[in-house]
């Protein structure tokens, strides 16, 4: 079976506006390259129960979560905590990420800093290098910041790990409407239930009407639906194939 994941975002500013998310989008794109299939994404409030509810929820359904959010300093950042309860442990000061605090920030170590020491009891560290801090991985929750730029320096110091059978891709363009389209899609699927097949009109693109992706871990039947899908199109329907 193919690895399965689950995005946790963590963030009154994301549920408020204040901020727009740039992760899950960013998260999805890479992990489907890696073949790994992305099954739930939440958005929820700096709230240590909800936290820990999501967090035990995911972490039981999915082979891999990723929590983005909330691992800093200050009064909200409190995922830390809410990971800690979905796994029943305690929440303990880490030697060696105080060693790290103590390195960096010197005569200036206050007690907000060292709050970024603590983690699950149980949890691994992992790796450090090229960024002064490591990331936290709590059984099989990757705990990643908010920021947008360390975001993804840490995931793509980490991404090797998920690397799954990765998804053929073949994107079809064509000027028929979804509404004519969709009984050639139904069809479809009915001789290749195993396709994973999507269509995404376009209103304001004058050279098409509809994008279909067609989607499949096996580059031979993935062939062999895009053949039979565009057999079966209208004539003059189909305007290129990526």
């Amino acid at each position: 079976m193919p690895k399965t994941a689950g995005i946790i975002l963590v963030g009154n500013e994301i549920l408020s506006g204040k901020i727009a998310d740039a992760n899950a989008a960013y998260l999805c794109r890479e992990l489907r390259a890696l073949g790994v299939d992305v099954r739930r994404i939440a958005v929820i409030p700096d709230e240590v129960e909800l936290i820990a509810r999501e967090v035990a929820e995911q972490s039981h359904d999915y082979d891999v979560v990723f929590t983005s959010g909330g691992v800093g300093p200050t009064h909200d950042d409190v995922t830390i905590e809410g990971v800690a309860r979905a796994m029943s442990v305690k929440v303990v000061r880490h030697p060696a990420l105080v060693g790290v605090l103590e390195g960096y920030y010197r005569d200036r170590l206050n007690e907000a800093h060292l709050k970024m020491a603590e983690l699950p009891e149980g949890a691994e560290l992992l790796g450090g290098e090229p960024f002064r801090f490591p990331t936290i991985l709590m059984r099989n929750v990757y705990l990643l910041p908010g920021v947008p730029e360390i975001f993804r320096q840490k995931f793509e110091a980490l991404r090797e790990r998920f690397r799954d059978r990765p998804f053929h891709l073949k994107n079809v363009y064509v000027r028929i409407h979804e509404g004519t389209l969709a009984d050639h899609l139904n069809r479809l699927l009915a001789d290749f239930p195993s396709l994973l097949l999507g269509s995404y009109p376009e209103f304001s693109n004058p050279e098409y009407k509809v994008k279909v992706t067609l989607e499949s871990r096996d580059a031979g039947y993935l062939e062999s639906a895009l053949a039979e899908f565009l057999r079966r199109l209208p004539e003059d329907a189909l305007v290129r194939v990526t």
